[in-house]
């Protein structure tokens, strides 16, 4: 849904750019994670995850594309950052450690991130509460964050995994909050800027017009020769 927006508007607008990069670090982590020569039986976790970077890559392209140019660098520099997080990590963890270690290593990393991923949307939370306007998180956006992070949450228990429920356990909670802040202010419209502007201008204008009648004699000469007739009179 933010995409289409984004495509029919040709610009980013406020949206931020930083939850895909970081999402699609999530998934590439998680999918490296439950490859089996990581972690046995997680295949599962592998196949979603590797599902989800590719969606992610494809957003992350199509974001960088309609971005205006500064933050178009920042999402960049951002995003070969994570590519070459993953790397370090899958080619440390493939070369360096065997066994427990080994997925020791690839779960710490998972989790740190996918906390990562739950937190970037925080400085769209903090715009939220500035602006009290919801705009620019979308409801099934933030619907989709806490839904994500239960559905792992739960997996992760049943699993008996930490490396997957504690992350997502995380995010669950952040969902909540993102859906509570969604309804505080879905109604609220926020400051009309344009009667603002209006009457900032309406004021500059008036006082410009008193300032000119002060500076110009001429615009009071009308007014001096009725007082004078008035005298003579």
């Amino acid at each position: 849904i933010t995409f289409v927006r984004i495509y029919k508007s040709k610009s980013t607008e406020k949206f931020s750019g930083i939850p895909y990069v970081m999402t699609l670090l999530n998934c590439l982590l998680s999918a490296w994670y439950g490859l089996p020569f990581v972690s046995p039986n997680n295949m599962l976790v592998s196949t979603i995850n590797g599902t989800g970077a590719a969606i992610e890559v494809l957003y992350v392209v199509g974001f960088l594309f309609y971005a205006p140019r500064k933050e178009k660098t920042k999402i960049f520099g951002l995003f070969m950052l994570v590519l070459t997080v993953f790397a370090t990590i899958a080619l440390v963890s493939l070369f360096a450690l065997h066994g427990n270690k080994r997925k020791l290593f690839c779960g710490v990393a998972a989790t740190v991130f996918s906390i990562t991923m739950y937190a970037s949307p925080l400085s769209i939370m903090r715009l939220v509460i500035k602006t009290k306007s919801v705009e620019y998180m979308p409801f099934f956006l933030s619907l989709f964050v806490f839904l994500c992070g239960t559905s792992w949450f739960v997996f992760g228990l049943l699993g008996n995994d930490i490396f997957v429920f504690l992350p997502n356990g995380f995010g669950c909670g952040l969902g909540t909050a993102q859906l509570i802040l969604y309804f505080i202010y879905r109604n609220y419209k926020g400051e009309p800027k344009n009667k603002v502007h209006n009457y900032a201008g309406s004021m500059e204008t008036t006082g410009e017009t008193e300032k000119d009648a002060d500076r110009d004699p001429a615009k009071h000469q009308p007014d001096l020769m009725n007082k004078q007739a008035d005298e003579q009179v």
